[in-house]
């Protein structure tokens, strides 16, 4: 599967959803659940359907300031792909 292109516009799929509660989310899809924590939510917690991959990549690279953009743009990628292979997340 392709990995977003800067104009793809990620969300979860249909099926998925937040459950959980705030301090413990957790995202629910129809084979399981994942617990999120720490990077991973945040960046699906940007998967509003709304916000372009660009824009979560900007986002983060400003509160990530000292990490290297590059590696960034590369692990979110690779976690989206991965994602979106298991039907969590489309864009």
């Amino acid at each position: 599967m392709p990995p977003p292109s800067d104009t793809s516009t990620p969300c979860l799929a249909a099926g998925c959803r937040w459950g959980g509660t705030e301090r413990d989310r957790v995202i629910l899809y129809p084979e399981g659940a994942i617990k999120l924590q720490g990077t991973g939510r945040q960046v699906l917690e940007r998967c509003d359907g709304r916000r372009t991959f660009g824009e979560i990549i900007q986002e983060l690279q400003k509160e990530f300031g000292k990490t290297d953009p590059d590696k960034i743009r590369a692990d979110i990628s690779m976690f989206l792909e991965q994602l979106h292979k298991r039907r969590i997340v489309d864009y």
